[in-house]
C-alpha cells in the first residue's frame, strides 16, 4: 500500500534549511492498522502530510496504492486527496463546519463528488455510532462525538487509506479508547489501511505495529507478538494481561546502519559515546563500550 524509500524533506526559510526527513524508509501493507510515534520535531507529522498529498518530498521514493506521488501534477494531487485518502485532524476546526449539522458535514464532501449523498452519509454516521445525532449541530456534540463526525467525513468518498494526526489528543481517556476501538473496527470491517500519528501510549495496545521515528528516520518497530483479537480472547478466558504486548526491533537500513533505542544506550552508559566496539559472540553481534575489553573464550 505504502512504500517510502530514502525519503528526504528539506524546508527552506530565507537562508535557513531545516531537514525534517533524512532518508526515511517505511513499508506499510494494505489493510494494516499501525501507528507512528516520535518526539516533537522527529518528522512524523511531515511524513503524514506527504502521505496525504499535503506536501511533497524533496527527494526519494513515495508510492501509495501504486501511485508515485513525486510525479503528481496539481490535478493529480486534487484527485488523490478526493478519492484515495481520508484525513482526521486533532483540531476539529480543520474537519468540521460549525454551522452545519453532523449529517450536513458528512454530506458535503460526497456532494462535491456528485454522488448520492444522504444515504451514504447516514450509513457512515451509523458506522461511527452517531445515527441518533444526525440533526445535531456541532455545539450540541461532545468533543468525542465531533471527532467521530470527523472520521465519518474522512470516509465519505471511500478512501483506501485513512490518516489520523493525534486523533485522541483532545478527548479524555474513555473517549480515546472508544475512538481507537472504532479505528480497529473500521480497519477490520472495511479493509481500510489506517496510519495514526500519536503520542498516546494507550494506542500501542490497540494496533499491530508501531513505528518510531527519530531524527527524520525510522529508528525502531514494535510488532505485536499475538493479534489483538487473540489477546482479547485470552483475557476473556481468564488469562492475565501481559505487561509487554509488542516485540521491539531496531531498524536496519540498506547501508547497514541502525539506531540503538535511547533507553538501551543509557542503560549501557553509551548515551554520550560517539563510537562503540563491535564483536561477534556466539553468533550474535555485540556492542561494547570503547573502554571495555572483549572477553575471549
Amino acid at each position: 500500500m505504502i512504500h517510502c524509500e530514502n525519503l528526504v524533506k528539506i524546508y527552506k526559510v530565507a537562508d535557513l534549511e531545516v531537514v525534517a526527513l533524512q532518508g526515511l524508509d517505511l513499508h506499510i501493507e494494505t489493510g494494516e492498522l499501525m501507528a507512528i510515534i516520535g518526539n516533537s520535531g522527529s518528522g512524523k507529522s511531515t511524513l503524514l502530510n506527504m502521505l496525504g498529498g499535503l506536501d511533497k518530498p524533496s527527494a526519494g521514493t513515495l508510492i501509495v496504492d501504486g501511485k508515485n506521488l513525486l510525479k503528481f501534477t496539481e490535478k493529480d494531487i486534487v484527485k488523490y486527496k478526493r478519492e484515495s485518502v481520508g484525513f482526521v485532524w486533532q483540531n476539529n476546526a480543520r474537519n468540521l463546519i460549525p454551522y452545519l449539522t453532523a449529517l450536513e458535514n458528512v454530506e458535503l464532501p460526497i456532494l462535491l463528488q456528485g454522488r448520492r449523498k444522504r444515504e451514504r452519509a447516514l450509513d457512515l454516521l451509523d458506522a461511527v455510532g452517531l445515527g441518533h445525532r444526525v440533526k445535531n449541530r456541532l455545539n450540541e456534540l461532545s468533543g468525542g462525538e465531533q471527532q467521530r463526525v470527523a472520521i465519518a467525513i474522512a470516509l465519505a468518498n471511500h478512501p483506501k487509506l485513512l490518516l489520523a494526526d493525534e486523533p485522541t489528543g483532545s478527548v479524555d481517556t474513555k473517549m480515546a479508547n472508544q475512538i481507537l476501538d472504532l479505528f480497529r473496527e473500521l480497519n477490520r470491517s472495511m479493509g481500510l489501511t489506517v496510519v495514526i500519528v500519536t503520542h498516546d501510549p494507550l494506542l500501542a495496545k490497540k494496533v499491530d505495529r508501531v513505528v518510531a521515528i527519530r531524527d527524520g528516520k525510522t529508528s525502531a518497530e514494535f510488532i505485536r507478538d499475538k493479534s489483538y483479537a487473540e489477546e482479547l480472547a485470552e483475557l476473556e478466558r481468564g488469562a492475565e494481561a501481559q505487561d509487554v504486548s509488542h516485540i521491539e526491533y531496531a531498524v536496519l537500513d540498506k547501508a547497514g546502519r541502525l539506531q540503538i533505542p535511547a533507553n538501551y544506550l543509557e542503560a549501557s552508559g553509551l548515551e554520550k559515546a560517539n563510537k562503540v566496539r563491535v564483536a561477534m559472540e556466539d553468533g550474535k553481534i555485540v556492542l561494547i563500550p570503547p573502554d571495555e575489553k572483549v572477553l575471549k573464550g
